[in-house]
């Protein structure tokens, strides 16, 4: 039976509530307790123990699951900086946090909180949102730990752009402060106004547009003009040509390869079937009027595609479908599942399924998802069964150029991150006893920042591993793909 996490907190299962409700005063308390037994200061400590595993054994580790041929361009992308090592490191730096005090509270955790793992992407209602936009990694699990995964990202995208010791400093305190001020006016709200509590582009041009100049404004109403270019009929025209009077996608090898040429020797046909099994089972895990949608296109072509930094080398395919003609196309990305990275250290996913642990966790944190997302479990020409979860390729998908940000805009993106955290945990944990837990003073803030400094360093050096693992040969990595 499937164990969620309630609006309270407490564990529910498949639906049943196993605890009585609490008083808004009883929740308070819990946090003031969590505060006695863990101070807010104690978040500031990092220190490597003794003991820690290798960094370099545990992505070697996650390497196994991968396809041998991508795994170096992982590398390759890791080893651009500190900060792209960082973005590929979820599993590192759990492993480094479970090796620290844990927060008895519990909340649905993105478990890779990082700042480009934010975005812009066009809701069912049509219009463009902020939110987080990954969930590979999704556990219920200790709120901080993804606290402190956004703090030490924007601590080094501040070093990788050059700014001062001062600024980063400032960037992190700004982005946690609204963290915990938006904790704590969720926590004075009721269950409704925090389920429908979201962050369109106009509200963040109400809310944050202030604060940026009219250049860096002019700079954000384009960029989500161009999001809003983002969609499949652009995927469509820059993936795909007419081959034999059928569309196909195009062959860009090693980003993107189409799927008689990713798994040779198979004939098309059975690859086509394969194919049309995974999206029989997917289509039996969407609602019904999306189930009925999406029988209204045919399957045309599949590729496979690398994408991100932390993702590559996991299969990821792109599936193209056609709807009433040609000119009617619909991508899907169907993106392999593996095991989160967090469960290791916090336990087993109540969920068998991988793709629909992602699913589930998506669709609890995020304001609005994909119409498209669903999950598989399909059995590849090899034999071996893989969890998927499916979702629309491009919906107006837009992500901030982080190295583009000059300190202010950065700061200001962190405090839309921080509020959009804080929105994504509220709704599946105890706001009210975070919020009493976090208090109004700074405390909390200026720990992280801390913490934020003392594990940028540490990544810095797990980098300088890489690199020296790549130097001498134990780690091969392929630069500049």
């Amino acid at each position: 039976m499937a164990e969620l996490v309630t609006g309270d907190g407490t564990p529910t299962i498949t639906g049943e509530r196993v605890m009585p409700h609490l008083s808004a005063e009883q929740h308070a308390a819990r946090g003031k307790a969590e505060r006695a037994e863990i101070p807010r200061a104690a978040h500031a400590i990092w220190e490597a123990l003794p003991h820690r595993p290798d960094p370099l054994a545990l992505l070697e580790a996650q390497a196994k699951t991968r396809v041998p041929e991508l795994v170096p361009i992982r590398y390759g992308r890791m080893l651009v900086s500190p900060f792209t090592f960082y973005r590929g490191a979820a599993y590192v730096m759990a492993a480094d946090l479970a090796a620290t005090t844990r927060s008895g509270l519990r909340v649905q955790l993105c478990g890779d909180a990082h700042l480009s793992n934010f975005g812009v992407f066009g809701s069912p209602e049509r219009r463009v949102m902020f939110d987080i936009n990954d969930f590979d990694e999704t556990l219920p699990g200790p709120w901080d730990w993804d606290v402190k995964r956004l703090a030490a990202s924007l601590e080094l995208a501040g070093r990788d752009n050059g700014f001062s010791k001062a600024a980063r400093s400032d960037i992190v305190l700004a982005t946690v402060r609204e963290y915990r001020e938006a904790m704590r006016n969720f926590a004075t709200l009721g269950h409704l106004d925090v389920w429908y509590a979201s962050l369109d582009i106009e509200e963040i041009f109400e809310r944050f547009g202030s604060r940026l100049s009219h250049k860096r404004l002019h700079i954000t109403e384009h960029n989500v003009a161009k999001a809003r270019t983002h969609d499949h009929t652009q995927a469509y025209e820059k993936l795909t040509r007419e081959v034999d009077g059928r569309r196909r996608i195009i062959s860009d090898p090693p980003l993107i390869v189409p799927m008689e040429e990713f798994v040779k020797g198979v004939a098309r046909e059975q690859l086509e079937q394969q194919v049309r099994e995974l999206l029989r089972g997917y289509r039996s895990t969407l609602q019904s009027d999306r189930r009925h949608l999406l029988e209204g296109y045919d399957f045309a072509d599949m590729a496979h595609k690398v994408v991100g930094v932390g993702s590559v080398g996991a299969r990821a395919w792109i599936l193209l479908f056609l709807g009433r003609d040609d000119q009617d196309p619909l991508f899907l990305q169907a993106k392999e599942a593996h095991e989160s990275v967090l469960e290791p250290f916090l336990g087993k996913s109540a969920h068998r399924n991988s793709g629909e642990r992602v699913v589930a966790g998506q669709r609890l944190m995020q304001a609005a998802s994909d119409i498209f997302l669903g999950w598989q479990r399909v059995k590849g020409v090899d034999g071996i069964e893989r969890d998927f979860y499916l979702r629309q390729l491009r919906d107006w998908k837009f992500s901030v150029d982080i190295a583009a940000l000059d300190r202010i805009t950065l700061t200001t993106y962190g405090s839309l991150c921080g509020w959009t955290l804080a929105r994504a945990h509220a709704r599946s944990g105890d706001r009210i006893a975070i919020a009493s837990y976090l208090g109004k003073a700074d405390t909390f803030d200026k720990a992280i920042a801390a913490f934020a400094t003392a594990y940028a360093d540490q990544t810095e050096r797990d980098h300088q591993a890489l690199a020296a693992a790549v130097k001498n040969g134990r780690i091969q990595a392929e630069i500049g793909v």
